[in-house]
């Protein structure tokens, strides 16, 4: 397996929960003390092509992946705890 973010950012992230595709990973976040991959960033589709603005990001953290794939990205998570302000990301 590729071992590059570009690797990730091309895979779609379906939650296992509910079958929900949420969409393609955009950034990840690296925990830089181990030097491993925190979390996954999935922007929220934009509201009425973009004119409402966007709302949060749905950021899952790495515990939550079960599954990486050729082509997709498994994750067990509840949507409501995972989106995160898109400004204002902080994480650790």
């Amino acid at each position: 397996m590729e071992d590059r973010f570009s690797s990730l950012r091309c895979r779609e992230v379906i939650n296992i929960c509910d079958g929900c595709r949420l969409g393609c990973v955009s950034d990840v976040v690296i925990d830089l003390k181990c030097g491993r991959v925190a979390a996954l960033v999935v922007p929220v589709p934009c509201r009425l092509f973009g004119l409402l603005g966007r709302r949060d990001d749905y950021v899952i953290p790495w515990e939550q992946v079960r599954r990486v794939g050729a082509d997709i990205i498994l994750i067990e998570s509840e949507l409501d705890k995972t989106r995160c302000p898109r400004r204002k990301r902080e994480f650790f």
